[in-house]
């Protein structure tokens, strides 16, 4: 009930400021007892990927780059948090201002480029965490790395961040690190894929637990070039595919004061084109791996919209900003009811 006096207050500020200060007051909550990390909501148990998940509802990678906020998190009853983007090194980003709301629509753009305190800053939180829910933790590389090595740099952090991801998910679709798409296709895709899967092998092995890999996946891909990229994923042994990163479309916001800018659009105008991305991949995959459904889920009817087209769990990021933790409530509620 409180949060519309909150956004109120916080939509006065500059969006990034807005949101390092819900970053840190909810973590300062949880470390303090005001909120209590407890378990995640029970709704309908789903196992994923090999895991098992008490609900299908997760935080998407990009609230928390850097794991500063992954208890307070995880005391919203989600069953899963997704942390990073985070690089091998740190990395500043794009200058500033660098993300924009989109109030008359419920969006957001952003060109923020990965910024992030670098993987060791990560790992040494998550080592840390209170919260007991399933971590995944999203792989990118520097923005100074060239297309042709970016592999190293999926390898460098998948090495460190394995003994405390739940999952790893590989960022392969941001539209603010150049070129960084191209993976997508088949002559890059096929090779990192391959080499992150024997690495996984070698971790696996050792550390005595499956390590399972998603690929996060653009929007704006053709549906020919989702059912070519759906087929490498399951022939080179992925465990999921995520469903979709933001979009450099503009036709529903380039009428707003702020709807040309630069960068990825999230929130409500990406989630027609996400549904249709998880449906498209849904049809063609027929159940080979499971889908992760994320885009402008801002409301009960696009959760459920979700889920229904063929997505086995579902990610949040946007439509938390707009409407707060009872957006969680009431898409935890509306799924313990089905």
């Amino acid at each position: 009930m409180l949060y519309p006096l909150a956004r109120s207050l916080l939509f006065g500020l500059d969006p990034e400021t807005a949101h390092q200060l819900t970053l840190r007051a909810l973590e300062q909550g949880a470390q303090c007892g005001l909120i209590q990390p407890g378990k995640p909501v029970a709704t309908r148990p789903r196992s994923v990927m090999g895991l098992n998940f008490c609900n299908p509802l997760g935080i998407a990678a990009g609230l928390d780059k850097n794991a500063v906020c992954l208890n307070g998190l995880g005391s919203l009853g989600v069953s899963f948090v997704e942390v990073g983007t985070v690089t091998p090194r740190p990395q500043p980003g794009n200058p500033r201002p660098r993300v924009f709301r989109l109030p008359e629509v419920e969006g957001l753009i952003n060109r923020l480029g990965f910024n992030n305190d670098g993987v060791a800053a990560l790992v040494e939180r998550v080592r840390h965490r209170t919260w007991t829910g399933i971590l995944g933790i999203n792989l990118g590389k520097n923005f100074d790395t060239p297309l042709n090595l970016a592999t190293e740099d999926y390898l460098a952090g998948l090495r460190q961040v394995a003994p405390y991801a739940d999952y790893i998910t590989i960022n392969i679709s941001s539209p603010n690190t150049q070129n960084l798409r191209q993976l997508q296709g088949e002559e890059a895709l096929r090779p990192l894929l391959q080499a992150l899967h024997q690495e996984r092998l070698r971790h696996t092995d050792r550390m005595g637990r499956s390590l399972p890999i998603a690929i996060k996946i653009a929007p704006d891909l053709e549906a020919a070039a989702l059912r070519t990229l759906a087929d490498i994923l399951v022939s080179e042994q992925m465990d999921a595919v995520i469903a979709t990163n933001t979009t450099l479309e503009r036709s529903a916001v380039c009428h707003l004061p702020r709807g040309s800018e630069s960068g990825g659009l999230s929130g409500a105008p990406l989630h027609s084109r996400a549904l249709d991305v998880v449906t498209i991949l849904a049809q063609h995959l027929n159940g080979a791996i499971p889908i992760i459904g994320v885009g402008g889920i801002t409301g009960v009817s696009q959760a459920r919209a979700m889920l229904d087209a063929g997505a086995s769990l579902i990610q949040l990021y946007t439509g938390l900003i707009y409407h707060g933790p009872q957006l969680i409530t009431r898409i935890l509620k509306d799924d313990a009811n089905r």
